[in-house]
């Protein structure tokens, strides 16, 4: 089983989602989102034994939330619900599909996410990110939990998936994201919040991971590892609606792509030759073409990956 971790919320997107952002208010659509809530959905589509570990509200927005992880084969027995709302993100479109979002998080149900006792049976690995690694006191709480999975001998990766509106001492967070790196064993992370975060791959992989992704949008993906060096293979042309969720499904394409491959330890993908991480690289690539022709978070099925 490979376990998501990390805030469920409703994206809140133009309903033209093809508009270019600041083209003037228009009506804006609730979509179910969320990183690890949107990659959990994507490992279940893609046929991966798949559960979500967070907090959701007991609102309408968190019934709807636990019935797309349901509808997708998501285990949500490690799903703690509180009374408080659902967070809310305001997404802007931009003309070339990228997203930039508002957040609404004050006393919102996932903030207060506590670590469990143990980690069930059976877990495989363990992806975290986004929102949930900043926002106290959950943030502490999902970190507590990542540590313990690696250290329990847990595979862990890490998506930062910088939202810089919501990151109030930057410095602070970046020396907390490198005290992270030796209990990941797969960091993945966009060019842009490389930049945002001021390293090298270079640098992260000699701080812990066995593999360091960096997606570039359009023009693909490459991985660096210490056996291979960099891999890179090119993006998969497609009409893009939107950007939301491409990262995420990202996310669930490599955890798919190693576990079919046996390689859910940093022993085993450190193992991995060229030709099976190229593999893996142009699934992610295609998965995440699919999401980027719908709008909203809509991660694609096997079939519509293979197809």
């Amino acid at each position: 089983m490979i376990v998501a971790a990390g805030e469920a919320l409703i994206d809140l997107v133009p309903q033209d989602a093809g508009s270019p952002a600041g083209a003037g208010l228009s009506p804006l659509a609730p979509r179910l989102g969320g990183g690890p809530f949107n990659t959990a959905v994507a490992l279940g589509r893609l046929g991966s034994p798949a559960a979500f570990c967070s907090r959701i509200s007991y609102d309408a927005f968190g019934e709807a939330l636990l019935a797309r992880l349901r509808a997708a084969d998501v285990d949500v027995s490690w799903v703690q619900r509180g009374a408080e709302p659902t967070t809310l993100a305001v997404a802007s479109i931009a003309a070339d599909g990228s997203a930039d979002y508002s957040f609404y998080v004050d006393g919102t149900a996932d903030r207060l996410f506590a670590a469990p006792a143990r980690l069930p049976d059976g877990v495989r690995a363990m992806i975290f990110g986004t929102c949930s690694m900043v926002l106290e006191p959950g943030a502490s709480a999902y970190e507590e939990l990542m540590r313990r999975a690696a250290a329990g001998g847990v595979f862990t990766a890490l998506d930062p998936n910088i939202r810089d509106g919501l990151i109030r001492d930057p410095d602070a967070y970046r020396a907390r994201f490198k005290s992270w790196l030796p209990s990941v064993a797969l960091l993945k992370l966009s060019e842009e919040d490389a930049r945002w975060l001021g390293g090298t791959p270079e640098e992260w992989l000699a701080s812990g991971p066995a593999a360091v992704v960096v997606t570039r949008g359009g023009e693909g993906l490459s991985v660096l590892t210490r056996a291979c060096g960099e891999i890179s293979v090119p993006g998969v042309p497609v009409d893009v609606v939107d950007t939301i969720g491409a990262g995420d499904t990202v996310n669930a394409a490599l955890l798919h792509g190693l576990a079919a491959r046996d390689a859910l330890s940093a022993d085993a993908m450190a193992g991995l030759d060229t030709a099976a991480w190229t593999d893996v690289l142009r699934f992610a690539a295609r998965a995440a073409a699919v999401t980027c022709s719908r709008a909203g978070a809509e991660p694609p099925y096997a079939a519509e990956v293979d197809a």
